[in-house]
């Protein structure tokens, strides 16, 4: 997607029509000229002159779907994708517009049909457009409902964690301190440090 190929495009279909004439165009040239320009000057907001290849009929239309154009919604770039004639005077091109809202950072990307007729003088009107792929919103629809996921059930508590080897739940209550070893039973008690040995104790 390059505006430069379609800015040089055009310029080279400029050049040419200087040159030669629109009598010396041919018709698919005139209806690719014709709907660059379009799609040229409504991306940078120039609507007046986007408004010289629109039908009447379909110009009131046309600038309400672009309405948040420039404000909501940016466009950043757009490619004419192809063009083919469909009647003696009747065309189609497919443009893909990339576009952002404006209070977001997503890049979005939405193609668009344009159908094209020619008129008397043979000068070439868009009579019509609609998306046919992409994103939604580019031309005032509403943006499509998010798809919900399956619900997550929600707990109400926080899980029980025990600690230690043990099966049961770990209690706030301090463990006993350590109690020395009891003597045995046919021996005295030995004597603390500066005291005198009890009568009977061995030496």
């Amino acid at each position: 997607m390059r505006t430069c190929h379609a800015l040089a495009f055009a310029a080279s279909v400029a050049i040419f029509a200087g040159g030669c004439g629109l009598a010396g165009q041919s018709k698919p040239a005139r209806a690719q000229e014709a709907a660059l320009e379009l799609n040229l000057n409504a991306r940078f907001g120039r609507m007046e002159m986007a408004a010289e290849h629109i039908s009447p009929k379909a110009r009131d239309q046309f600038f309400e779907r672009r309405r948040a154009w420039g404000g909501a919604v940016r466009v950043a770039d757009y490619d004419l994708t192809g063009l083919k004639i469909t009647g003696e005077d009747d065309a189609e091109s497919y443009v893909k517009i990339a576009w952002y809202r404006a209070n977001e950072g997503d890049l979005r990307v939405t193609t668009l049909k344009q159908k094209w007729h020619s008129d008397a003088k043979g000068d070439w009107k868009l009579t019509e457009e609609q998306r046919i792929d992409g994103d939604l919103g580019l031309l005032g629809e509403p943006p499509a409902a998010p798809v919900a996921g399956p619900a997550t059930p929600r707990r109400s508590q926080f899980p029980t964690i025990y600690l230690g080897s043990g099966n049961g739940p770990a209690t706030d209550a301090p463990a006993p301190p350590p109690q020395p070893a009891a003597p045995p039973a046919n021996e005295p008690a030995p004597a603390s440090f500066g005291e005198p040995a009890p009568v009977g104790a061995l030496r």
